[in-house]
C-alpha cells in the first residue's frame, strides 16, 4: 500500500482554488453602473479554471452588495461561498440563497478587511446555535480561526464541517522566515483533520508564498483569495493569473 509523503498529501486531496470577487465591486462601486459586470467577472474565473466564487457581503454593501448574492447563485456552477459576521441580516441571506459554504467571520460592520479569527471558546455557545441553523439547512459551514490548537480544538466541538485558517500572520513572516511562519498552520491543520474537519485557508496569499504554504500545510481543501489575484490580473489578465495560482496548487 502507498502512503503518501508530505508533499504528496495536498496532491491527492486537490486544493481548490475559490476567487474572491469583492474587489470587482469595489471596482464598480467606485463609479456607479455597472462596469466592471460582478457577475460576468464570476463566470468567466469559472471559465478560466477557479474551482469557486467567494463573496463577502458587509452591511454597508460597500463592495459585494446583497443584490450581488442573489445573482450569483443561480449563475454560479462551482462551488459559492458566501462569509461574512453572522449578524441576523446576513444569517437570513444566507439562509435564503443556500450557498455551497458559509464561512463565519467576526469582522466589525467597519472593518476595512478581516484581521483576526474567532475566539471559538469565548464565542462557542453563539457559534454552536449558527453553525447548527445552517447544517440544518444542508449549507456547509466553515469558521474563520487563527492558527491556534485551542480555537481548532473549540471550533471542532461546534459541530462545523470546516475551519477557515486566517493566513495574513504567515504573509508576514514569510519573507523572514518561511518556515517558522508556516508552522503553527501545519499543526492547527493536523489537529483539525484528526478532529474531522475539512480546513480551507486565506487573507494575504499570493504567487510569492501559496506554493510553500501549500506544500507544508496537509490536508487542504481550499484556498480563497481575492486581493492579490485582482492585483495580479492588472498585469497578467485574469486567465493568466488564475491559471498560475492554480499551479502554485498542483
Amino acid at each position: 500500500m502507498h502512503v503518501p509523503v508530505k508533499n504528496e498529501i495536498n496532491i491527492l486531496c486537490m486544493t481548490r482554488l475559490s476567487v474572491n470577487i469583492n474587489k470587482v465591486a469595489t471596482i464598480r462601486n467606485a463609479r456607479g453602473g455597472n462596469a466592471p459586470d460582478v457577475l460576468k467577472f464570476a463566470l468567466d474565473c469559472e471559465r478560466f479554471g477557479a474551482e469557486g466564487i467567494t463573496v463577502h457581503p458587509r452591511p454597508d454593501e460597500r463592495h459585494i452588495r446583497y443584490g450581488d448574492v442573489y445573482a450569483l447563485r443561480p449563475a454560479v456552477s462551482t462551488e459559492f461561498n458566501i462569509e461574512g459576521n453572522p449578524i441576523d441580516k446576513f444569517i437570513d441571506l444566507v439562509l435564503k440563497v443556500k450557498p455551497t459554504q458559509v464561512t463565519l467571520v467576526p469582522d466589525a460592520h467597519d472593518a476595512i478587511t478581516s484581521d483576526a479569527g474567532w475566539d471559538t471558546r469565548k464565542h462557542f455557545d453563539f457559534l454552536c446555535d449558527v453553525v447548527g441553523r445552517f447544517k440544518e439547512a444542508g449549507i456547509r459551514t466553515s469558521i474563520f480561526i487563527d492558527a491556534d490548537e485551542e480555537m481548532t480544538e473549540w471550533a471542532a466541538k461546534t459541530g462545523t464541517d470546516r475551519i477557515e485558517l486566517y493566513t495574513e500572520p504567515y504573509a508576514a513572516g514569510y519573507a523572514a522566515d518561511r518556515e517558522k511562519a508556516v508552522a503553527p498552520f501545519v499543526a492547527a491543520a493536523g489537529l483539525a483533520h484528526k478532529a474531522g474537519l475539512g480546513i480551507n485557508a486565506g487573507h494575504d496569499l499570493n504567487l510569492e508564498n501559496l506554493t510553500y504554504f501549500h506544500r507544508q500545510v496537509p490536508y487542504l481543501d481550499e484556498v480563497s483569495i481575492g486581493h492579490a489575484i485582482i492585483c495580479d490580473a492588472l498585469y497578467l489578465g485574469i486567465a493568466e493569473t488564475i491559471r498560475r495560482y492554480k499551479e502554485c496548487l498542483k
